[in-house]
């Protein structure tokens, strides 16, 4: 039925799933800007800090702890990704790319089914926020609220990083001239490392925040992976503002698509991806080129 605390709610629940596209598409996308590497391996990234994070709170019981360790097991696990495989890749074809890297997500998709199974499992909200919020005209899970801040702060460091750090000026040169940034005698494979650690962080961080969300299964990074790439191109590739507005727009039509009717979800997200590109073939955001 569609009526208006209806709709409200399903405005809100676009807010924190686009909050969380934004922020997972955020590491992709400066991933592909600077070092020219479509991950396929992305969405495992997301469910490996949901899986890590839930370890670290069934050792310990703390969710700061399981944010945290989610987070530095994901960049630690990007990093060495990137050291032992991803770094003899930057020369070959975009289809040796995409193929190694969607190996590598099946790769960690299958032994992290082998160690906990297909069954999905839980991690609960913080106590601070559990239960729900009147909001005056309507109650809402208070973590999704506290969610949405959560994600408005990592977004936050990560546009600090990029845009107020000696780092995030040569990341963001090297989205633009990465021949450039190398002829000035700038190590330009170290600052590849650091961007993937710092991408695959972003996509664990958002792997155990969004586990109180939606319980934790092997195959969670599948759907998301699609969304991401999806937000990447409507908001423009190597687009960090791009990102962050595309995803935001995907999970409004998402979210409201799917009170209407569910199955018409991704028709109407694909819809829109289509008709920017239509429009405007770089993405909102995108730059005409990427040397």
């Amino acid at each position: 039925m569609i009526n208006w605390p209806n709709f409200v709610s399903q405005l809100f629940n676009g807010l924190v799933l686009g909050a969380l596209l934004a922020l997972i598409s955020s590491g992709l996308t400066i991933i592909y800007g600077t070092l020219g590497v479509l991950n396929l391996a992305h969405g495992a990234m997301f469910m490996l800090g949901g899986y890590a994070g839930y370890v670290a709170f069934t050792y310990t019981g703390s969710f700061i702890i399981a944010v945290l360790a989610g987070s530095l097991f994901v960049m630690i696990a990007g990093v060495v990704m990137e050291r032992v495989i991803i770094r003899y890749f930057y020369g070959r074809p975009d289809e040796d790319q995409l193929l190694v890297t969607f190996g590598i997500g099946i790769c960690i998709v299958e032994i992290v089914r082998f160690f906990f199974g297909s069954l999905s499992l839980t991690v609960p909200a913080p106590k601070i926020f559990a239960g729900i919020t009147s909001l005056g005209f309507m109650y809402y899970p208070t973590y999704r609220l506290a969610l949405v801040g959560i994600v408005a702060v990592a977004l936050l460091a990560l546009y600090l990083v990029l845009y107020r750090t000696r780092l995030g000026m040569i990341v963001r040169a090297g989205i633009e001239d990465s021949m450039m940034v190398s002829t000035l005698g700038i190590n330009v494979f170290r600052v590849f490392m650091i961007v993937f650690g710092i991408g695959a962080m972003a996509a664990g961080f958002a792997g155990i925040i969004n586990a109180p969300v939606v319980s934790l299964t092997p195959d969670m990074g599948e759907a998301i992976l699609v969304q991401t790439f999806v937000v990447i191109v409507i908001g423009g590739v190597g687009s960090f503002p791009g990102a962050i507005l595309g995803g935001l727009i995907a999970g409004e039509i998402i979210s409201i698509t799917s009170m209407i009717n569910p199955g018409y979800a991704y028709v109407m997200l694909f819809a829109a991806m289509t008709l920017v590109l239509v429009l405007r073939p770089h993405g909102l955001f995108g730059s005409q080129s990427r040397a």
